[in-house]
Protein backbone atom coordinates (compact mmCIF):
# COMPACT_ATOMS: atom_id res chain seq x y z
CA UNK A 1 0.00 0.00 0.00
CA UNK A 2 2.81 2.55 0.88
CA UNK A 3 6.11 2.69 -0.54
CA UNK A 4 9.09 2.23 0.84
CA UNK A 5 10.15 6.18 0.94
CA UNK A 6 6.78 6.66 3.07
CA UNK A 7 7.35 3.91 5.71
CA UNK A 8 11.25 5.40 5.87
CA UNK A 9 10.03 9.01 6.66
CA UNK A 10 7.31 7.36 9.09
CA UNK A 11 9.70 4.86 11.10
CA UNK A 12 12.37 7.61 10.91
CA UNK A 13 10.78 11.08 10.47
CA UNK A 14 12.94 13.69 9.75
CA UNK A 15 13.19 17.70 11.14
CA UNK A 16 9.94 16.13 14.25
CA UNK A 17 10.23 18.68 16.91
CA UNK A 18 9.03 21.98 18.18
CA UNK A 19 11.32 25.41 17.15
CA UNK A 20 11.13 27.95 20.68
CA UNK A 21 10.30 31.50 19.21
CA UNK A 22 9.59 30.96 15.57
CA UNK A 23 9.78 33.21 12.72
CA UNK A 24 6.19 31.89 11.63
CA UNK A 25 3.99 29.02 12.73
CA UNK A 26 1.27 27.31 10.44
CA UNK A 27 -1.32 24.89 11.79
CA UNK A 28 -3.52 22.96 10.24
CA UNK A 29 -5.81 20.23 10.27
CA UNK A 30 -8.53 17.89 8.79
CA UNK A 31 -11.03 17.01 11.41
CA UNK A 32 -12.69 13.95 9.08
CA UNK A 33 -9.44 12.06 9.37
CA UNK A 34 -7.98 13.55 12.45
CA UNK A 35 -4.94 14.85 11.27
CA UNK A 36 -2.97 17.18 12.59
CA UNK A 37 -0.09 19.84 11.61
CA UNK A 38 1.86 23.15 12.96
CA UNK A 39 4.88 23.71 11.09
CA UNK A 40 7.40 26.41 12.50
CA UNK A 41 9.97 28.07 10.99
CA UNK A 42 13.13 30.13 11.29
CA UNK A 43 14.19 32.53 8.55
CA UNK A 44 17.29 34.25 7.82
CA UNK A 45 17.93 36.34 4.72
CA UNK A 46 14.47 35.58 3.01
CA UNK A 47 15.19 31.64 2.94
CA UNK A 48 14.58 28.81 5.60
CA UNK A 49 17.10 28.43 8.12
CA UNK A 50 15.02 25.51 10.18
CA UNK A 51 12.04 23.54 9.73
CA UNK A 52 10.51 21.15 12.51
CA UNK A 53 6.73 19.97 12.37
CA UNK A 54 4.19 18.50 14.95
CA UNK A 55 2.26 15.61 13.40
CA UNK A 56 -0.67 13.72 15.13
CA UNK A 57 -1.93 11.77 12.18
CA UNK A 58 -2.08 8.87 9.82
CA UNK A 59 1.18 7.32 7.98
CA UNK A 60 0.85 9.80 5.08
CA UNK A 61 0.05 12.76 7.32
CA UNK A 62 3.96 11.56 9.63
CA UNK A 63 5.65 10.82 5.99
CA UNK A 64 4.30 14.06 4.31
CA UNK A 65 5.09 16.04 6.70
CA UNK A 66 8.71 14.73 7.15
CA UNK A 67 9.46 14.65 2.88
CA UNK A 68 7.82 18.57 2.71
CA UNK A 69 10.95 19.31 5.67
CA UNK A 70 13.10 18.60 3.72
CA UNK A 71 11.70 19.84 0.77
CA UNK A 72 11.66 23.39 2.23
CA UNK A 73 15.08 23.26 4.45
CA UNK A 74 17.47 25.72 2.87
CA UNK A 75 14.83 27.05 0.26
CA UNK A 76 13.95 30.47 -0.25
CA UNK A 77 10.62 31.79 0.93
CA UNK A 78 8.95 31.78 -2.62
CA UNK A 79 10.61 28.55 -3.07
CA UNK A 80 8.93 26.95 -0.35
CA UNK A 81 5.64 28.37 -1.13
CA UNK A 82 5.82 26.76 -4.42
CA UNK A 83 6.12 23.13 -3.12
CA UNK A 84 3.17 21.35 -4.10
CA UNK A 85 0.78 18.74 -3.10
CA UNK A 86 2.05 16.66 -5.73
CA UNK A 87 5.60 17.22 -5.40
CA UNK A 88 5.11 16.21 -1.94
CA UNK A 89 3.20 12.74 -3.18
CA UNK A 90 5.81 12.64 -5.85
CA UNK A 91 8.74 12.78 -3.53
CA UNK A 92 6.96 10.15 -1.32
CA UNK A 93 7.09 7.55 -4.43
CA UNK A 94 3.28 8.13 -4.36
CA UNK A 95 0.51 8.25 -2.14
CA UNK A 96 -2.66 5.65 -2.12
CA UNK A 97 -5.93 8.24 -3.92
CA UNK A 98 -7.48 8.10 -0.39
CA UNK A 99 -4.55 9.47 1.52
CA UNK A 100 -3.57 12.87 -0.97
CA UNK A 101 -5.20 14.50 1.38
CA UNK A 102 -2.23 14.42 3.89
CA UNK A 103 -0.17 15.63 1.03
CA UNK A 104 -2.57 19.16 0.98
CA UNK A 105 -2.20 19.36 5.12
CA UNK A 106 1.87 19.09 4.79
CA UNK A 107 2.21 22.15 1.96
CA UNK A 108 -1.03 24.34 3.67
CA UNK A 109 1.04 24.23 6.96
CA UNK A 110 4.14 25.29 5.34
CA UNK A 111 2.33 27.76 3.34
CA UNK A 112 0.52 29.13 6.51
CA UNK A 113 4.12 28.86 8.69
CA UNK A 114 5.67 31.34 5.60
CA UNK A 115 2.34 33.80 5.60
CA UNK A 116 2.48 33.82 9.17
CA UNK A 117 6.17 34.96 9.42
CA UNK A 118 5.30 37.66 6.28
CA UNK A 119 2.28 39.25 8.34
CA UNK A 120 5.09 39.71 11.35
CA UNK A 121 7.40 41.27 8.80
Amino acid sequence: MYSEIVMDHFANPRNVGEIQNPDGLGQVGNPACGDMMAFYIKVDDNKLSDIKYKTFGCVAAIAVSSIVSEMANGKSLDEAKQISKKAAAEALGGLPKEKMHCSNLGAEALVKAIEDYESKN
